[in-house]
């Protein structure tokens, strides 16, 4: 009975507190569970692995985190959203494609080499787990499909000259953009130089000028 107890205060206190996304414990939990899972691997990963990364107590995780499961599914959804991000590129003029396409490819390099080792781990358990597998088909499919929307618009206003199906245009840019994040993860010196180059191509697949080189 006591046992129940106790679990039920568990639940409840996680349930209450996931509102409280801000809070400064909460992110010190996420960034430490991805710094963790990407050095451990998911299945040797423990939370007092993540809590003592953290500097928190167990107590405090379980204020924001049901379980290890729990914790691994808010970074999948985190890096999704990421991801999304790198394509709203705040302060650019949208309809200015030639800072959109620099800006979005720079964010996307940088989000993608940045979370590299978490998205490998997403890659391997995507195949065990369901819920992850939807989550990893969201990161690789709405970004690219959000590309595709816009290219199409730009190309019905006449502003660019797709080589191809949008679709598959934003595809292949993703593509690039994934091999070349793989390259800044392992040298960070090279992510001028990556972004530029993609950019070169996405620009020219798009049938636009490439960019100017420094």
């Amino acid at each position: 009975m006591a046992a129940r107890r106790r679990q039920a205060t568990q639940e409840w206190a996680t349930r209450t507190a996931r509102d409280r996304t801000d809070a400064p414990a909460r992110g010190r939990l996420l960034d430490a569970a991805e710094a963790v899972f990407g050095r451990l691997g998911y299945g040797p990963a423990t939370i007092a692995d993540i809590t003592a990364e953290a500097e928190v107590s167990r107590a405090g995780f379980y204020v924001y985190f049901a379980s290890k499961d729990e914790v691994f599914r808010v970074l999948a959804r985190r890096v999704r959203d990421a991801f999304l991000a790198a394509q709203d590129v705040p302060g650019v003029d949208t309809d200015d494609v030639a800072a959109v396409t620099e800006a979005s490819t720079a964010a996307f390099i940088a989000a993608y080499a940045r979370h590299l080792p978490l998205l490998v781990l997403l890659e391997q358990q995507a195949h065990a787990d369901d819920e992850v597998r939807a989550l990893w088909e969201e990161i690789r499919e709405r970004p690219v499909r959000r590309a595709a929307r816009y290219v199409r618009r730009v190309a019905a206003e006449g502003r660019v000259h797709p080589v191809v199906d949008p679709l598959t245009l934003s595809r292949a840019v993703g593509g690039m953009s994934v091999e070349f994040a793989r390259t800044v993860a392992a040298r960070p010196a090279s992510y001028d130089a990556a972004v530029r180059d993609v950019t070169t191509m996405y620009r020219h697949l798009l049938g636009i000028g490439a960019p100017d080189r420094q």
